[in-house]
């Protein structure tokens, strides 16, 4: 009998990236959608998500930081990196995080 295989690929350090622009922590070398998962486990977990690039409800607008070019992407498939900023996100993917406080500070 074999045992399932970590949820998150193996990572030394967290990466900082935003999302609708609150900024996060996340495991460094992972994909998108699995970093949205160590934020918030349960509600991802049960999202109706593929993992494959067939359901297309992880698709998200993406950039590298200011004045830099906007990408769309699906975050299945997408792996994380410092200062990635995620400015837009599929309905499902916002439903899912709906636990996490995704309006940016003022200030």
């Amino acid at each position: 009998m074999s045992s399932p295989g970590p949820l998150y690929k193996p990572y030394d350090n967290l990466v900082q990236i935003s999302i609708k622009g609150k900024e996060f922590s996340v495991p460094e070398g992972n994909m998108l959608l699995r970093a949205m998962q160590f934020l918030a486990p349960d509600n991802i977990s049960m999202g109706r998500f593929c993992w494959n690039e067939e359901c297309q409800y992880c698709r998200v607008h993406y950039d590298m930081g200011e004045g830099t070019k906007n990408h769309v992407a699906l975050s299945c498939k997408l792996v994380v990196a410092d200062g990635m900023r995620v400015t837009e996100i599929n309905q499902e993917i916002k439903y899912c995080l709906r636990t996490v406080d995704l309006k940016a500070k003022k200030g």
